[in-house]
């Protein structure tokens, strides 16, 4: 007798997959000035950071959040506008979120099919990315997309590249061993007291994912956080068996992305969380655990914590001029580009490299020498010899529609003490936020 699968099992697997995948819901009417995303899953390690990196790839801003976590579920709020500060009211867009939300797969990396992906972290100086492209550009392997970072002295770069001739990746192992070496040398420089790195790739992981994570690495997050830095507390809240970490600081997009990045693969798990901003500041509260669900032990655990969550918001924070180049790409480019900014003094704190058919549309961020504002008068000349028409100066993006003052530091942990005590009460951990 021929056996047949039961119809009991496929609407059982039919359950089970309904559970398993997000369930989203849109919401335009419910806020003035935001629109309002609800998502309900079942719970699992990093599925927050997955909703998080969905909305900073589609380029949203995330005005308000609520996380709360509880038992096999999680059910996340975000209120979230465009970079301008405006509802999203496209539907095509809106579909496009709404799907994204749905499928979302942890880790995934996109864009990257038919390229080679290589890693550099070194020591931070005027002129290596000039000596980084021109070294590429002499192995006759072009840049398509790349990403750099730097902060605390160091610098980390994510590069995607491809042989100029053939089109196709890099995987003569021959080459890949001269470039690695030669670059290797180049990051090293006359005196790295820590080991220049360099790395080919898979490529399997989240492009700014996988930046924070070399930086970690690199403990960048080592010495002082210079600038507007991050207020951070750490606190346990024993009765409850969490540690609760606070932040105050200025607002920028994907900040909330680098927060929940660093927590994660740090290996704590987010149980509950709120955001929320005003004006051009964030306040941001997370209630944390260790993977085995305890809290933080230690005082030099929480030390670190803090240094390490200042360094992932400080390590984005843009410096300098932005400019921005849109030309035709051809071969040695971004050699020719970063050399005229060696050559005037100009270093490069932040870049973000893309070539889209053909076209080469590059963002870089520049100071002098000292870290101070570059000169007017140098940024000219340089716009000058690469192209007033194809490099540009550039305002970031406006995400902000009114200023606050910023309070002094004894006001900053008030607020912050009661917004603990007033998410505790709002999350039903305790009676009173009084």
């Amino acid at each position: 007798m021929e056996w047949r699968r039961p119809t009991y099992l496929d609407e059982y697997e039919k359950l089970l997959t309904r559970m398993s995948t997000p369930r989203v819901m849109i919401d335009n009417a419910g806020c003035s000035n935001a629109t309002r995303l609800t998502i309900d899953s079942a719970r699992k390690h990093g599925i927050l950071l997955e909703a998080v990196q969905v909305l900073t790839d589609l380029n949203l801003s995330i005005k308000k959040a609520y996380i709360c976590s509880d038992g096999r579920w999680f059910m996340d709020v975000f209120h979230v506008t465009d970079l301008n500060g405006n509802k999203l009211t496209d539907e095509s867009v809106l579909g496009c979120i709404e799907e994204s939300l749905e499928t979302i797969h942890y880790g995934r990396s996109k864009g990257i099919d038919g390229l080679t992906a290589l890693e550099l972290t070194g020591t931070d100086r005027i002129g290596l990315l000039s000596e980084v492209f021109a070294v590429l550009s002499n192995l006759n392997c072009n840049v398509v997309d790349a990403k750099v970072w730097t902060h605390n002295g160091r610098i980390a770069s994510l590069i995607y590249l491809k042989d100029d001739d053939s089109g196709c990746p890099v995987e003569d192992s021959e080459k890949l061993e001269k470039m690695e070496v030669m670059l290797r040398n180049v990051l090293r420089g006359d005196n790295d007291i820590r080991s220049a790195k360099t790395l080919v790739s898979l490529a399997v992981t989240h492009t700014d994912r996988r930046l924070h994570q070399m930086m970690f690495a690199d403990r960048d997050y080592d010495g002082n956080i210079c600038g507007d830095a991050p207020v951070v507390l750490v606190q346990n809240y024993l009765e409850k068996d969490y540690s609760v970490v606070s932040i105050h600081c200025k607002d920028r997009n994907k900040l909330l992305f680098d927060v929940v990045c660093t927590l994660t693969d740090m290996e704590y798990v987010i149980f509950h969380a709120t955001v929320d901003t005003s004006g051009d500041r964030a306040s941001l509260e997370f209630f944390i655990r260790h993977m085995d669900g305890t809290p933080i032990s230690s005082e030099a655990e929480k030390q670190r914590v803090i240094l390490c969550i200042a360094a992932a918001i400080k390590r984005r924070a843009s410096q300098g001029v932005r400019l921005e180049l849109c030309t035709v790409d051809k071969k040695g480019l971004l050699a020719d580009v970063t050399r005229t900014f060696r050559e005037n003094g100009l270093n490069v704190t932040m870049a973000e490299i893309s070539t889209v058919m053909g076209t080469a549309r590059n963002v870089f961020h520049v100071t002098d020498a000292a870290g101070n504002p570059a000169d007017e008068k140098i940024i000219d000349s340089v716009r000058q010899k690469i192209g007033v028409s194809r490099l540009k100066v550039k305002e970031l993006p406006l995400i902000y529609h009114e200023k606050v003052e910023r309070g002094e530091a004894s006001a900053m942990s008030w607020s912050i003490g009661n917004m603990v005590r007033r998410n505790l009460y709002n999350l039903g951990l305790i009676k009173s936020c009084s």
